[in-house]
């Protein structure tokens, strides 16, 4: 499995994640397949940091009402991811100021 087959997306825009932000932690959604190691290695080798650790969880797909009918979301799995003090990835490029 390819890096960027193994991280989905970032998640960036709930307030866990960035309450995380500040403890040096990121979240991301990565493919249920891919174990710790994996992620610890597309990780650094995609954003040149330092992982100190990896959590993961497989969140739990929500029913949605799909007309008269409800229909399960499928699971997914989350990572968290400790980089090293100092090191950080910026996603939206705080340096776009035009």
């Amino acid at each position: 499995m390819r890096n960027d087959q193994i991280l989905r997306r970032p998640i960036v825009l709930t307030e866990k994640a960035s309450m995380l932000r500040e403890q040096n932690q990121v979240i991301f959604e990565v493919a249920r397949e891919a174990n710790k190691i994996q992620i610890k290695n597309a990780v650094q080798a995609l954003f040149n940091v330092k992982v100190l650790d990896v959590n993961t969880l497989v969140m739990r797909g929500k029913d949605r009402r799909m007309g008269r009918g409800y229909a399960k979301l499928q699971n997914w799995k989350k990572a968290i991811i400790t980089l090293k003090e100092g090191d950080s990835i910026d996603f939206f490029g705080d340096n776009a100021s035009a």
